[in-house]
C-alpha cells in the first residue's frame, strides 16, 4: 500500500480523529495487517475456510502449535459481518461486533465447554437475544487474509484482539508440546475436564481455503458429517418412532457418497422428532470397514450450522 508523504502531515483539530484513523490504517498496512483484497466466497457459497484433517500420528510434533478444540459454531468475520461455515449471516447484536477491524478473522462462537447446543441456539436466532449473546465469546484462531506462516500470524492475531479490547473477543491460546506422549496426556486431561479435544496447526503453513494436514484435530474418537437421505421406521420397542437414519457420506472425486444406516445414539425425543431429511448430522465412529462404511457409528448431533 503506497503512502503519500502528505498523508502524515499535522492536521487541524477538526480533522484529527480522521487523521488518527487513517494513520492507523497506514501503520497496519505497513505491518501487513491489511490485505489488498478480502478473500472471496468459496465455491459452495460459504466463506473460504481452512479445514482440518484427523490426526493419526507420524508427524513431527515440534513443527505444530497446539490449542484446545472448542465445541462451538465456526464463525467467520469477513470484515463487515459474521458468517457461519455454510455462508449464512449471523444476526449478532450490533454491540457484539462494534469496532471490529475490516480484516477477516476466523474463529469459534463458543459458550463454554459442553455448551454446544446453547451456542447453536444463540447463533441461529434471527432476532438476537442480548442475554444469550452476553454468554458467548468469539474465540479467534486465525487471520485468513494475513500473509506469512502461522507462527508469524499468531502475534499479529494477539495484537489485533488486544486492540479490539472486548472481553467477549479472545485469542485462542497456542502453545508447543515436546512429544506425542505429552499430547495424549493433555488430550485425556482436556476431555476429562469437558473439552472436545485438541488442534494442531503447522507453524510454517499459510492459510489455505481447503482441507489440509497443516491443520489437524486430535480427539479420542473420530467423527464426520453426512446428509440425511431417509428415515427408517423403528421396530419392537421403537415401533412408531425412528429406527435409523439413512445417511449419505460426501462424494469423492465426483463419485456419489456411500450410504449407510445409523441406528444408535438417539435419545427418545430424537427418535420422536428425528433430524429432517436433507439436514446434516455428525456421527462418531471407530475406523472404516473394507467397503468404506464407518464402524460402530453412533449419532452425535445435528449440524444446524451446515443445514441445507
Amino acid at each position: 500500500m503506497p503512502v503519500s508523504p502528505t498523508s502524515l502531515l499535522p492536521v487541524s483539530p477538526p480533522g484529527r480523529r480522521l487523521f488518527r484513523q487513517h494513520t492507523l490504517h497506514v501503520l497496519l498496512a505497513l505491518a501487513g495487517l491489511l490485505a489488498p483484497a478480502l478473500p472471496s466466497l468459496a465455491a459452495d457459497g460459504g466463506p473460504p475456510l481452512m479445514l482440518a484433517k484427523v490426526y493419526s500420528g507420524g508427524i513431527s510434533l515440534p513443527d505444530y502449535w497446539v490449542s484446545e478444540k472448542l465445541d462451538g459454531v465456526r464463525g467467520y468475520w469477513d470484515g463487515e459481518k459474521l458468517l457461519t461455515r455454510g455462508g449464512e449471516r449471523i444476526a449478532a447484536p450490533a454491540w457484539f461486533t462494534a469496532g471490529w477491524p475490516k480484516m477477516p478473522m476466523d474463529g469459534e462462537l463458543w459458550a463454554g465447554r459442553g455448551q454446544f447446543a446453547k451456542a447453536v441456539s444463540t447463533v441461529r436466532q434471527q432476532a438476537p437475544d442480548d442475554d444469550a449473546w452476553r454468554a458467548m465469546r468469539f474465540m479467534v484462531f486465525d487471520l485468513p487474509a494475513q500473509g506469512g506462516p502461522f507462527t508469524q500470524r499468531i502475534p499479529l492475531l494477539n495484537g489485533m484482539v488486544s486492540r479490539i479490547d472486548q472481553p467477549w473477543v479472545q485469542a485462542v491460546a497456542q502453545f508447543k508440546l515436546a512429544n506425542h506422549q505429552a499430547l495424549q496426556s493433555l488430550l485425556a486431561k482436556t476431555v476429562k475436564s469437558g473439552g472436545e479435544g485438541l488442534m494442531l496447526h503447522r507453524g510454517d503453513s499459510l492459510y489455505k481455503a481447503q482441507r489440509t494436514d497443516d491443520l489437524l484435530k486430535v480427539k479420542t474418537h473420530e467423527d464426520a458429517e453426512a446428509r440425511v437421505i431417509a428415515h427408517i421406521p423403528g421396530k419392537g420397542k421403537h415401533a412408531g418412532l425412528l429406527g435409523a437414519l439413512l445417511l449419505e457420506m460426501p462424494g469423492v472425486d465426483g463419485k456419489p457418497g456411500l450410504r449407510f444406516k445409523l441406528g444408535t445414539g438417539f435419545s427418545d425425543e430424537q427418535r420422536r422428532t428425528p433430524p429432517l431429511v436433507g439436514s446434516t448430522v455428525t456421527y462418531r465412529f471407530r475406523g472404516l470397514n473394507d467397503s468404506g462404511i464407518p464402524r460402530f457409528a453412533s449419532f452425535l448431533r445435528i449440524r444446524e450450522d451446515l443445514a441445507s
